[in-house]
């Protein structure tokens, strides 16, 4: 733990990204025994990017949509990120081995440590449960018009899962991650 860290509470979060644009997700929907309901499917080629981070003890969260995944785009989110973890704490921040998660250009900010996952171990990472969730209530089975509506459409699906703190502990809170005092 770094120097800065000492005395301070530690707040766990956890970060991921997800791709999300016209080549929707399709999901499983209620229909008579015996029916095949139509689902629409776009082929075009415009998404957005969520980048989510969560922390499950406070049962808050930190979310852009942007329009790619790398280096810059990552830079944005730790900035926010920082600016959500709790005044006078410090965070450890969880994440996949991506390969622009490991640029020298990243500047993280002093009240986050990082803490990259083991290769191969997605569920490790509550996240990963997040974009299901999105994926089943508010993402799937959907045609966008265009990029707007994608970021848009991103952005209504985050507030929604955001806005109600006990959906965000019941889906992230693992027993194996919490500091204890």
């Amino acid at each position: 733990m770094p120097e800065a860290a000492k005395d301070k509470p530690i707040e766990i979060w956890f970060q991921d990204e997800a791709r999300v644009g016209q080549q929707g997700t399709l999901t499983r929907v209620w229909a008579r025994r015996g029916t095949r309901p139509r689902g629409p499917r776009d082929r075009r080629y415009k998404w957005a990017y969520i980048f989510g981070a969560v922390c499950p003890t406070r049962a808050t969260s930190a979310a852009l949509v942007l329009p790619r995944a790398n280096a810059e785009m990552l830079q944005l989110h730790l900035d926010e990120i920082g600016r959500q973890v709790a005044e006078d704490a410090h965070a450890l921040l969880v994440w996949d081995g991506a390969g622009y998660h490991k640029s020298h250009d990243l500047n993280v900010p002093g009240n986050i440590t990082i803490v990259e996952l083991p290769p191969y171990a997605p569920e490790l990472n509550p996240v990963e449960n997040v974009w299901q969730y999105l994926r089943q209530n508010k993402l799937a089975i959907t045609v966008f018009d265009d990029y707007a509506h994608i970021v848009d459409v991103c952005c209504d699906a985050w507030t929604f899962f955001a806005r109600n703190p006990a959906t965000v502990a019941s889906i992230t809170r693992r027993s194996w991650a919490q500091v204890k005092g």
